[in-house]
């Protein structure tokens, strides 16, 4: 084995043992040019139950690895022209510009923007702009049950799963929760029809005729039978209900607010700057 590679795999196992608050002179490991790798810009690579030779395989690769990229970074810069080299230094000034402001302006939103959004507010921007709420799916509130064709009481599930009354609708959870292979509830929450009539075993081609002539739909294939109970619908190319919204109001709202927010920042800073004369327009 390598015997400079033996030395850093004993200095590595040494320098880990210490008290992490015990100064430690740093340990270079491999130069390139200038360049010089230290051994705490190392990831851990010597762990217990490692031999020596699996250690060293592991230090000598990734020593490679960071030589062979240093002398790549020194040779393209070497051989680089000074247009690239120009752009290449804007183009890295302008990505930390952005970062920097960016960063500054994430503090200044957690510390004073106002984030909380009240009911009113959002049904008053729905009001305001419902027309820009058009569906392009149809959807519903409904309930889908899938249960096998040999469940006992089906006849009565069936007519629970038909009836509208609270009662009825606790006493067919419980049969669901006993025997059915799938039970979505979507009574109080609008979702895509798609995502119901995906789990039958047939298309149906025509949805809004469907949803005009049907609250209650069976089908069955040799195992399974299939219940669609809907509560309400609503036809694409209508207006989408506040509920089924409310959230892509909520994200409107919310970058609206952010958008106002870093205007204002900046108008700030700026009108600041002019009273203080901190910079000159020539």
């Amino acid at each position: 084995m390598n015997k400079t590679l033996i030395i850093l795999i004993a200095v590595f196992s040494l320098l880990g043992c210490r008290d992490k608050n015990s100064t430690i002179k740093r340990v270079a490991v491999a130069k390139v040019g200038t360049n010089i790798l230290y051994y705490d810009e190392m990831p851990k690579l010597v762990q217990h139950g490692i031999n020596e030779t699996d250690s060293a395989a592991l230090i000598q690769n990734y020593i490679n690895k960071w030589a062979k990229r240093q002398l790549l970074l020194q040779k393209a810069e070497d051989n680089l022209s000074p247009e690239l080299k120009n752009e290449i230094t804007r183009q890295v000034n302008e990505t930390r510009t952005n970062l920097v402001i960016y960063q500054y302006q994430k503090q200044m939103m957690l510390e004073k923007m106002d984030t909380v959004l009240s009911d009113s507010e959002i049904e008053n921007y729905y009001a305001a702009n419902e027309k820009s709420f058009v569906l392009n799916s149809n959807i519903v509130k409904a309930v889908l049950i899938k249960l096998p064709v040999e469940t006992p009481n089906l006849n009565k599930i069936k007519l629970l799963a038909r009836s509208n009354n609270h009662n009825d609708m606790l006493q067919l959870e419980s049969y669901c929760f006993q025997f059915a292979e799938k039970f979505d509830d979507f009574d109080e929450k609008w979702v895509p029809l798609d995502r119901i009539t995906v789990e039958l075993q047939q298309d149906i081609n025509d949805q809004e005729n469907f949803l005009k002539k049907n609250t209650f739909f069976e089908t069955s294939d040799s195992q399974s039978v299939y219940l669609i109970s809907i509560r309400e619908y609503r036809l694409r190319s209508s207006i989408a209900p506040l509920e089924y919204v409310r959230d892509e109001i909520k994200s409107i709202i919310w970058n609206n607010r952010r958008f106002e927010f870093i205007q204002s920042l900046e108008n700030g800073i700026y009108n600041e700057a002019l009273k203080e004369n901190s910079f000159k327009i020539y």
